[in-house]
């Protein structure tokens, strides 16, 4: 495994992450009504062997699963030397974030309360990263967030701050990135969306905003598995419609056909791909399956010459999926 400090919170992180979403079945976000089960006994094993496997950063959120995801890995790994991220949900469900009226959705009061529910979930361990899971720069000004993570600081609840920006939209965040006033962003970046290459990357290494790219896999597109015939019993049966099914793995295939030999996985370039120069300080990604967790500590390894980095740039295919009413 490979390692790097994460903005300048001095936090040495894995640059692969554990994603927490999985292990605690989803969430219960009203426009996402299938979702899938998860296996208790199979996550921790996952878990315990994606530790085993040196990755040291898991990142969830109090919203999977109602803390099940967070408790899930305080009993798993509690008493190991482990990074935990997570994140406050927004009060009125909306993701992504829509009400420009941040007392509707993160009252100071709110986000406290919150916090200190996954720190009891943790075992009132101190959150090494508490992210608000939703934002917009409409909220830049308000003291609720400031005097939440201030209050929470003191107390010792937390230690550093940071926003989950929304789906598809990272320009969404730029006025708090430039301010410098969080420690990190959580961001959707991977060789088809690689929108935060514009504008919200260089501005984030410029302020030593550490960056958390998410769903690095395209929802499972990017691991190469997927084929014309393949049919979700989740929420990605509305993500990869029939037509967008076709046309993803087209492309996929395209890359495979390239890029992907012997000795590496289209999983295992997707997420190096993610996590070359100038690209995040750590991809966060599922891992359900206990092997999931032995091919993507293989993804540091790989070395792309010039050629194929340029190729995976051209691949660039901004598109949002997401459904907004399922």
């Amino acid at each position: 495994m490979e390692y790097t400090i994460l903005g300048k919170t001095n936090l040495k992180i894995s640059r692969i992450g554990f994603g927490g979403w999985g292990i605690g079945g989803g969430a219960p976000v009203l426009r996402w009504k299938d979702m899938w089960k998860a296996d208790d006994k199979l996550s921790k094993q996952s878990l315990l062997n994606a530790y085993k496997n040196g990755i040291n950063f898991f990142d969830t959120a109090l919203v999977y699963a109602d803390g099940h995801s967070e408790r899930l890995i305080k009993d798993t790994l509690g008493d190991k030397d482990i990074i935990i991220a997570t994140k406050v949900p927004p009060l009125d469900g909306h993701w992504p974030a829509k009400n420009k009226d941040i007392n509707k959705v993160f009252p100071t009061d709110y986000i406290i309360e919150k916090a200190k529910e996954s720190y009891v979930n943790f075992g009132k361990k101190t959150i090494d990263l508490l992210q608000l899971h939703v934002w917009m720069d409409d909220w830049f000004d308000s003291k609720n967030w400031r005097n939440a993570f201030t209050t929470l600081k003191k107390e010792g609840i937390i230690k550093f701050v940071g926003v989950s920006i929304n789906d598809h939209d990272p320009n969404s965040a730029l006025k708090i990135v430039e301010s410098g006033e969080i420690d990190t962003i959580q961001v959707i970046y991977n060789i088809f969306d690689q929108s935060p290459q514009d504008k919200l990357f260089p501005l984030a290494q410029k302020n030593n905003v550490g960056i958390i790219a998410r769903v690095p896999l395209d929802e499972g597109s990017l691991s190469g598995t997927f084929n014309y015939e393949t049919t979700f019993n989740d929420w990605r049966k509305y993500y990869f419609t029939t037509d967008r099914l076709k046309m993803t793995v087209n492309k996929v295939n395209e890359i495979k056909s390239k890029l992907v030999n012997e000795k590496r996985t289209m999983s295992q370039i997707a997420l190096k791909f993610c996590i070359s120069d100038n690209g995040a300080d750590v991809a966060i990604v599922g891992m359900r399956n206990p092997n999931h967790a032995t091919e993507n500590i293989k993804s540091v390894r790989i070395n792309f010459v010039k050629e194929e980095l340029n190729y995976l740039m051209k691949q660039r295919w901004i598109r949002n999926f997401y459904p907004e009413d399922v």
